[in-house]
């Protein structure tokens, strides 16, 4: 699946040439009981496709626990400073943040923050998928 929604992604009007695409991570315990980082997945497959390099400048500065029943106030309440880069890297001007699913765009937004907070100047966002309530 992660073949197929990568080009999908690809495949978006208007996705903006960037330096480089990374990806908002998983909290580890997520990333153990699943096994993979499916968003990983998609910015791999997205980074393949437009020929960019894909970096992980992102990491869970603290966890968030689950954000699914949660209302949109409470999630970006959560995951206010859920994020950090990474320790010795350096964010380049323009970053695609790709992600599996946009709910409220409180994870998307939080870890823009991060990345605008370490140099970025522009941050854009790409998903497999939007939820509706």
């Amino acid at each position: 699946m992660g073949s197929a929604l990568s080009l999908a992604m690809t495949e978006v009007e208007g996705l903006p040439g960037v330096e480089v695409v990374t990806w908002v991570p998983l909290a580890r315990r997520r990333l153990a009981e699943r096994g993979f980082d499916q968003a990983r997945v998609l910015a791999t497959g997205v980074a393949r496709r437009t020929g960019t390099p894909c970096v992980g400048l992102l990491t869970r500065a603290r966890s968030t626990g689950p954000q699914a029943k949660r209302d949109a106030v409470a999630r970006r309440m959560a995951m206010r400073g859920a994020f950090a880069v990474r320790d010795r890297i350096e964010v380049p001007s323009s970053v695609l943040v790709v992600d599996d699913v946009l709910t409220t765009g409180a994870t998307a937004a939080a870890a823009a923050q991060a990345l605008r907070q370490a140099g970025a100047t522009s941050v854009h966002l790409v998903v497999a998928a939007r939820a509706y309530s």
